[in-house]
């Protein structure tokens, strides 16, 4: 279930054409050649999908200084799968405290 959110979101944050039941590895190495594309063609608007996404600027920096002998396409990609996996678990944990609260406190 996981992995049809994840490509739900690739598809609608960066303009990709996942199926659903894309692998993991198919998925990164789609988000890395469009993070690329946006690095030499539009880096505004990746730096600013970035920052809607919430992408840790402190980490990607750090990481992108660790491994500077890899694809920054690479490292911004997994980042953002990561940053999508936690808001994933996120809305599903806040949605089932949802479920707990009474109609009267709900608004």
């Amino acid at each position: 279930m996981e992995t049809i959110q994840v490509s739900n979101e690739l598809n609608k944050e960066w303009g990709l054409t996942l199926a659903p039941d894309t692998s993991r590895e198919f998925m990164l190495q789609a988000l890395t050649n469009r993070i690329n594309e946006l690095i030499l063609h539009d880096f505004a608007y990746l730096v600013q999908v970035l920052y809607r996404l919430d992408v840790n600027e402190n980490l990607l920096k750090q990481w992108l200084r660790e491994n500077s002998d890899t694809d920054a396409g690479k490292i911004i990609a997994a980042l953002v799968v990561e940053r999508i996996i936690q808001k994933i678990k996120s809305r599903q944990e806040n949605s089932r405290d949802d479920v707990n609260i009474s109609e009267e406190e709900r608004w």
